[in-house]
């Protein structure tokens, strides 16, 4: 049971917080401000969402030298990042329940201690199996519980107005963690090992537990306050008594909804046509067409600046226009952008390229913030349990394209089919995101807002 107090006026709200021994706001005239606790929740999750970017993208600098100390194929790497790619969003719904059923502040906790323990002891191991585990498990495990579905659980507990940009913000954590880890890392390695780079992504992982300690609360009633854009303090839904029933009561619960199908189905595209085709062959694509690797890599690197700016942006139209209709708009213009990339790549970067380069990185994850926001409107504050299925959807395409376009390129001598078939896709994912009609009013479910017996 959800309860909603009704407040009237300004009065009416302190009185409220100090009956019921919470604290109310300090208005009194030159009462030092301070911010909502909703953003101060929201940057402590900033920071740990960009370090398990960082951490997660780390293992592809560390190819070439665990192969050259070990002798290890890139096989058997490659075998290590797609279990951590694959837990990765797997692990995404289940985090968000065990955040339900245990909280959000132990649970991010525990998963940045894991990916400690993945990479603090990677500097011991000495066989791959050992790889796979620590690199693969541990650290694919922690760092799917800091992934999308807890970008949702914080913009859907924390915040009533400015959802779409929180959520914009929060995912574009993930390219700036690579942004800022990668060229630390490769720098590190080349100049000490990648023992010590290992040591420095331990040492990062561990910085951030403090702060998730100190200021990381579950609701934004247990600080004495309303979300950000509310007009009441509300109490918490009750903790699910089965964490692993709750994941599988999301996915249940979703599976009921057909826009929750639908939505699964574009953002599998998105995976594919995103982590899976450009994130993992861009770089042999364009170096097929006789571009230099290092100038391929700078380009794919330029991506994830733009990819930023793009995610906050479509946060902020998120709460300006129809989710429904960014959707569309994003997928059939990546769609174009993939038919003209084959004749776009050349040995060189050119204009054309760099246009390519830039609409790619503004489009790369800004269909997050609305597939959040649509997946609100029919499950209200189940999001981020059912959002990290979807996600987990987003993940098994990238997987499918990583392989698939790969065998593509093996079978045909070039990614031009690859390229067009993903370009199809898109129209596919845009279709299905244009079949998405909103709820009615009496079904929208709204977290905090509704009073149910």
């Amino acid at each position: 049971m959800v309860r909603v107090a009704s407040i009237s006026d300004a009065g009416d709200m302190t009185t409220l917080n100090r009956s019921a021994g919470r604290r109310a706001p300090d208005d009194r005239p030159g009462a030092a401000w301070r911010p909502h606790w909703a953003w101060i929740v929201s940057a402590v999750a900033f920071v740990a969402i960009l370090g398990a970017a960082g951490f997660r993208a780390v293992p592809s600098v560390m190819m070439d030298p665990l192969h050259m100390e070990f002798g290890w194929s890139h096989a058997t790497v490659g075998a290590a990042m797609s279990v951590n790619m694959t837990l990765y969003g797997v692990t995404a719904p289940f985090s968000a329940a065990l955040m339900d059923r245990f909280g959000v502040r132990p649970v991010l906790a525990t998963a940045l201690l894991l990916i400690a323990a993945g990479t603090g002891l990677g500097t011991l191991m000495t066989a791959s199996w050992q790889l796979i585990l620590l690199w693969g498990v541990l650290v694919g495990v922690g760092t799917g519980a800091i992934s999308m579905g807890f970008v949702a659980t914080v913009s859907t507990r924390w915040f009533v107005e400015k959802r779409g940009l929180v959520t914009g913000v929060l995912t574009a954590a993930s390219a700036t963690g690579q942004l800022i880890f990668l060229p630390v890392i490769a720098a590190v390695t080349d100049a000490h090992g990648w023992r010590w780079a290992s040591v420095i992504v331990t040492l990062a992982a561990l910085s951030v537990v403090p702060l998730v300690a100190l200021f990381i609360r579950d609701h934004p009633r247990d600080v004495g306050v309303a979300p950000f854009g509310a007009a009441a303090v509300t109490d918490a839904p009750p903790a699910p008594v089965s964490t692993f029933a709750g994941a599988f009561g999301g996915l249940v619960r979703g599976s009921r909804v057909p826009a929750f199908w639908l939505l699964a189905g574009s953002f599998a595209i998105c995976g594919m046509t995103t982590n899976g085709l450009i994130g993992t062959h861009f770089i042999p694509a364009a170096h097929d067409h006789g571009m230099p690797t290092t100038v391929a890599a700078g380009l794919l690197a330029t991506i994830g600046v733009f990819d930023v700016a793009g995610t906050v942006f479509s946060g902020w139209l998120t709460d300006r226009i129809r989710p429904q209709v960014l959707l569309v708009v994003y997928y059939l213009g990546r769609g174009v952008s993939l038919v003209l990339l084959p004749m776009l790549l050349s040995p060189h970067a050119n204009p054309s390229t760099w246009v390519f380069i830039v609409f790619y990185g503004l489009d790369w994850v800004a269909t997050v913030p609305p597939t959040i926001a649509v997946c609100r409107q029919y499950v209200g504050a189940a999001t981020p349990v059912v959002f990290g299925w979807i996600f987990a959807a987003h993940q098994l395409g990238a997987a499918i394209a990583a392989f698939g376009a790969g065998y593509v390129r093996d079978a045909q001598g070039s990614y031009t089919v690859a390229f067009y078939a993903a370009a199809g896709l898109c129209v596919v994912a845009a279709v299905f995101c244009a079949a998405i009609r909103s709820p009615r009013p009496n079904r929208e479910v709204v977290a905090g807002t509704a009073s149910a017996d």
